[in-house]
């Protein structure tokens, strides 16, 4: 296992691992939803986001790669929890008008996002936030994940921060378990009924540590 900074040629694997952990438990997560597009269309969206100039928390900048047998296998963002919103917002908006996207297709994009607001949870501006965590099915089990989770809050640490944060969708028991072992502890969580209706869970859960 080898662990490095991404790369713009991972832009189409950091796509599938920002879809893949915003799902989580369920088939469904925010891209899917807030696009309405079939999969290879958010896919390919997302990848523009990932390399975009504006710098967001989806950017190539913020994510790890855990390599396994000469490819890559996991990865995570980790980055300063200030300001990440606006950030991505724009990162979503450069990547519309560069697709051709008309203004009011970016609205509706823009409304049908907004179901996360009712619940989403995430760490304060002091906080160094872990996100977008997933492993490749076929390398589950190696504790890439793991060890991507260490050299993340060592950066943090690096970084001058103290605490670190990570969240999850509520019944998602293989992240819960993950994290745990990786020493985090429930540090809050927001429950929606309106969310737990489109997304069949009840909203999400953040943990944290001292780092």
């Amino acid at each position: 296992m080898t662990i490095r900074s991404a790369r713009p040629e991972d832009a189409a694997f950091i796509a599938r691992t920002i879809l893949s952990s915003q799902r989580g438990h369920r088939p469904c997560g925010w891209f899917d939803i807030a696009l309405g597009w079939p999969e290879a269309q958010c896919l390919d969206f997302v990848a523009h986001i990932v390399v975009a100039r504006a710098v967001s928390m989806w950017h190539v900048s913020q994510f790890l790669i855990a390599e396994a047998d000469d490819k890559p296998a996991a990865a995570l963002c980790a980055l300063p929890a200030a300001g990440t919103g606006p950030a991505a917002w724009r990162a979503i908006e450069e990547v519309a008008a560069a697709t051709g996207l008309a203004p009011s297709e970016l609205e509706t994009i823009r409304q049908r996002g907004a179901y996360v607001r009712r619940c989403w949870v995430q760490g304060g501006e002091g906080d160094w936030m872990i996100e977008h965590v997933a492993t490749d099915p076929s390398f589950r089990g190696r504790g890439l994940v793991q060890a991507l989770i260490a050299h993340a809050l060592d950066m943090g640490k690096a970084a001058g921060f103290a605490r670190a944060t990570i969240s999850f969708l509520i019944g998602n028991d293989r992240a819960e378990r993950c994290y745990a072992k990786a020493g985090f502890v429930f540090a809050d969580e927001k429950r929606d009924p309106a969310f737990e209706t489109l997304i069949s869970a009840p909203g999400f859960r953040m943990f944290a540590r001292a780092i």
